[in-house]
C-alpha cells in the first residue's frame, strides 16, 4: 500500500522531505515543559521571523531579496527540524554560534502574557534557511524534539 499523502488547502502535495540540501531548524527549549500547543505556536513563530522579520523592514519583498539557498528552499521542500536544547544558556550558546557562522537566526521571547508568570521568555529559535551543512555545525549533536 503506498503512503498517503498530505496535501495543504492549496491542493500542493506535501511529500515527507528527502535528504536535502536546504533546511531550517527550529531548536525548542525542552526545559520549560511547555504545553504542545504552546510550543507549536512558539516554533511557527520562530520559522515565520525569516519572512515576517523582512516585512516589518521592507513595505514588499521579491524572490530576489533571497539568497539562492533561501530560493531554494522557498521554492522548494521548505524543510524543516524541530530540535531541543535543555536551557536559557544553551540556547543562547547556539544562537551565538550560528550569528558567529554568518547564519540567519531569529530568537523568539514570549510575552510571559499566557505562561510563564507574566515574565518574558526566551523559548525558541529559527537557524536557517540554509545549506543544511552550515547549520549542522550548531545543531547536528541536537536531540529531535
Amino acid at each position: 500500500m503506498e503512503s498517503p499523502q498530505l496535501t495543504s488547502g492549496k491542493n500542493v502535495v506535501l511529500n515527507e522531505p528527502e535528504a536535502t540540501t536546504v533546511k531550517q531548524i527550529i531548536v525548542m527549549r525542552h526545559d520549560l515543559k511547555m504545553r504542545r500547543g504552546k510550543q507549536i505556536a512558539q516554533g511557527a513563530h520562530a520559522s515565520m521571523a525569516f519572512l515576517t522579520s523582512r516585512l516589518q523592514n521592507q513595505a514588499s519583498i521579491g524572490l530576489n531579496d533571497f539568497s539562492a539557498a533561501e530560493q531554494s528552499w522557498i521554492l522548494g521542500s521548505f524543510a524543516k527540524v524541530c530540535v531541543r536544547c535543555n536551557s536559557e544558556e544553551e540556547l543562547m550558546t547556539l544562537y551565538d554560534k550560528a550569528v558567529e557562522l554568518g547564519l540567519i537566526v531569529h530568537l523568539i521571547t514570549d510575552s510571559g502574557r499566557t505562561e510563564f508568570h507574566g515574565h518574558p521568555t526566551r523559548t525558541c529559535l529559527a537557524i536557517g534557511p540554509d545549506d543544511a551543512s552550515k547549520i549542522d555545525q550548531v545543531t547536528g549533536h541536537l536531540e529531535l524534539l
